[in-house]
């Protein structure tokens, strides 16, 4: 199966953004991917003063004509994030799927909120302004089973193996991440995902610094069941990354090394015992 990664360089405008991702889904397309992968915040990536503009439904118009286009083109299309409105007067972030059919097939609401004070970089706590999401999703896309999470997620290694013991082949991780952590976290953690699961890793990103100051690491990448890196960016802004998926090296791997089977929950829950002084 061809799937395409999409890095982006939103900003708080969010009609340039939106121009952007058509066009960018239109690019992949024509190079022949069925799924296409947007990064986190593809709608709007800025100040808390913009949220409540740039927030969306899920039956958004944007939303409907993201369907027509995947209807027309025939793929699916995987918005990595937006900003949905909540009832507690914050925001999800919110991912969002939508098939061949140009129907919303699946969502998913960021579970892990970045509250962070990273060394040298920016404090942020993501928990001021969204919501948490409390639902983990496995979506069907082809002969794909693709594990829906968004960034900070990636260092939460049981929400992977949770969505890999539901069927995920594929773990579909877009992302902002930040570019203070990313040169020491970013490929690493990814990588583990992968192999720890024996799935394909597919990461959409942020590329570069807003206009604001928010910077993220870029590096959209591509990970195979092994550990492998199979496509990387090295653009400092947007990019495309194309490459066909060989879904039987799941099963392969998983046959070699075999970590599904060879689990313990039987122990897992009960008391560790320690000592020393």
């Amino acid at each position: 199966m061809r799937v395409a990664a999409i890095q982006m360089t939103s900003g708080s405008d969010v009609a340039t953004n939106e121009t952007a991702i058509f066009r960018l889904i239109e690019r992949a397309s024509d190079l022949g991917a069925t799924y296409i992968q947007l990064p986190e915040y593809a709608t709007y990536w800025g100040p808390r003063s913009g949220y409540d503009a740039a927030a969306k439904s899920l039956d958004d118009g944007f939303i409907r004509q993201l369907g027509l286009l995947a209807h027309g083109r025939g793929v699916s299309v995987h918005l990595g994030s937006m900003l949905e409105p909540a009832s507690d007067g914050r925001f999800f972030n919110t991912s969002v799927v939508i098939g061949p059919s140009g129907d919303v097939v699946a969502y998913y609401r960021k579970m892990h909120l970045f509250d962070a004070r990273p060394p040298g970089g920016v404090t942020y706590f993501e928990s001021e302004f969204i919501s948490s999401g409390s639902t983990m999703r496995v979506v069907r896309i082809g002969d794909m089973r693709v594990g829906l999470s968004i960034c900070f997620d990636v260092r939460f290694a049981e929400l992977y193996r949770a969505l890999v013991l539901a069927g995920a082949n594929v773990l579909a991780v877009p992302a902002a991440f930040s570019a203070q952590t990313g040169p020491a976290h970013w490929e690493v953690l990814l990588r583990a995902r992968a192999i720890e699961n024996h799935a394909f890793v597919i990461a959409a990103a942020q590329a570069g610094t807003t206009k604001e100051g928010l910077a993220t690491h870029g590096h959209s990448i591509i990970v195979s069941p092994w550990g492998e890196i199979i496509a990387e960016s090295a653009s400092i802004g947007e990019d495309v990354l194309v490459v066909d998926l060989d879904l039987e090296e799941v099963t392969q791997r998983r046959g070699q090394i075999e970590v599904l089977r060879l689990r313990r929950p039987d122990v897992y829950g009960g008391d560790v015992g320690t000592s020393g002084e």
